[in-house]
C-alpha cells in the first residue's frame, strides 16, 4: 500500500499545490479529468501541473484576489490547527502564483507557528526560513520547492509519532481550500471543461471516510465539513454528465463558508 504521506501530498496539490506556475501549459479543446490524474490507493488524484495550465486558459486570472491575508485567532486544538495549516499552505501556492512577496513571507511564518502548535515546528524552521529568504529574493520556483518540502516535513513528522489523523487533516484543510479557488476561478470562466475538474467523487468519498474515523475529534468545525461534503457529493458525482454552472457556483459557496468556518472560532 502506498503511505498516506504520498496520497496527503498529492491531494493537497490537487487543486492549488505542487505547480500554480503552469500557466503557459496548452490547453485542451476537452479536458477529460482522467487524462490529468494519478491513481493513489484506487483514489483518482488530478495532476496541478495540467489542471491549472488548462485553468489559465479559460481566461486572465488575478491571483492576488484569491490570496488570503485573514490570520484568525489562536487555536489549542491540535485538529484545528491542522485543518488551517494545510489551508495555509495552500495559500502559500497561491500567493507564489500571484508573486505576491510580502504575503509568502507571511505565509512562511504562519505555517511555522502552526506547525509549532502541533508539535512538528522544529522539522518546519528550515523551511520557513527558506521561503522567506526566496521570497525576498523573488525565486519563485524556489519558494515552491520550499512549500512542498514544508507539506513533506510536516506530514512526515506527524506520521512519525502516530498522529496520522491530523496529518489527513493537513491534507483535507488544503483541498478544501484549493476547490474554493478552482470553484471561484471556474464560475468566473465557466465552461463546462473547467467544471469537469471538479468531478472528483473517489476523492471525495475518501475523505468522508477519513473523517468519519475520528470520532474523538469531536469539534463543530468537523462535523460541518461532514455534512458540507454530504452536499458537495451529489454535486460534482454526476457519472458521464456534465457539471453544470449552477453547481460549481454551489461547491464555492460551501467551500468558501467552510474556510472561513476553518480560520474563525466557532
Amino acid at each position: 500500500m502506498i503511505p498516506f504521506t504520498r496520497h496527503a501530498k498529492l491531494s493537497l496539490g490537487v487543486l492549488v499545490g505542487l505547480a500554480l506556475c503552469a500557466t503557459g501549459a496548452q490547453a485542451p479543446q476537452h479536458i477529460d479529468i482522467k487524462q490529468f490524474s494519478t491513481t493513489v490507493e484506487d483514489v483518482v488524484v488530478p495532476l496541478p501541473n495540467e489542471i491549472f495550465g488548462a485553468l489559465n486558459k479559460l481566461g486572465p486570472v488575478n491571483w492576488k484576489e484569491h490570496v488570503h491575508s485573514d490570520k484568525g485567532p489562536n487555536f489549542t486544538e491540535r485538529p484545528r490547527i491542522a485543518l488551517l495549516l494545510g489551508t495555509v499552505i495552500a495559500d502559500g501556492f497561491i500567493a507564489v502564483q500571484a508573486e505576491d512577496a510580502p504575503a509568502v513571507k507571511d505565509i512562511g511564518q504562519r505555517v511555522l507557528a502552526l506547525a509549532k502548535g502541533i508539535g512538528v515546528g522544529n522539522s518546519i524552521t528550515p523551511h520557513a526560513k527558506a521561503i522567506i529568504d526566496a521570497a525576498d529574493k523573488r525565486k519563485w520556483e524556489n519558494v515552491r520547492q520550499e512549500l512542498d518540502r514544508t507539506q513533506n516535513s510536516v506530514q512526515q513528522a506527524m506520521n512519525e509519532v502516530h498522529d496520522e489523523k491530523l496529518s489527513q487533516l493537513v491534507s483535507l484543510g488544503g483541498w478544501l481550500r484549493g476547490t474554493e479557488v478552482l470553484t471561484s476561478v471556474v464560475t468566473e470562466h465557466f465552461s463546462a471543461d473547467g467544471a469537469e475538474l471538479l468531478h472528483q467523487p473517489d476523492l471525495l468519498s475518501y475523505f468522508q471516510g477519513r473523517l468519519q474515523a475520528m470520532p474523538e475529534f469531536n469539534l463543530p468545525i468537523i462535523h460541518q465539513i461532514q455534512d458540507a461534503l454530504g452536499q458537495v457529493k451529489p454535486l460534482i458525482d454526476v457519472g458521464n454528465r456534465r457539471i453544470p454552472a449552477e453547481s460549481v457556483k454551489k461547491v464555492n459557496e460551501i467551500t468558501t463558508r467552510l474556510g472561513h468556518g476553518i480560520v474563525m472560532k466557532d
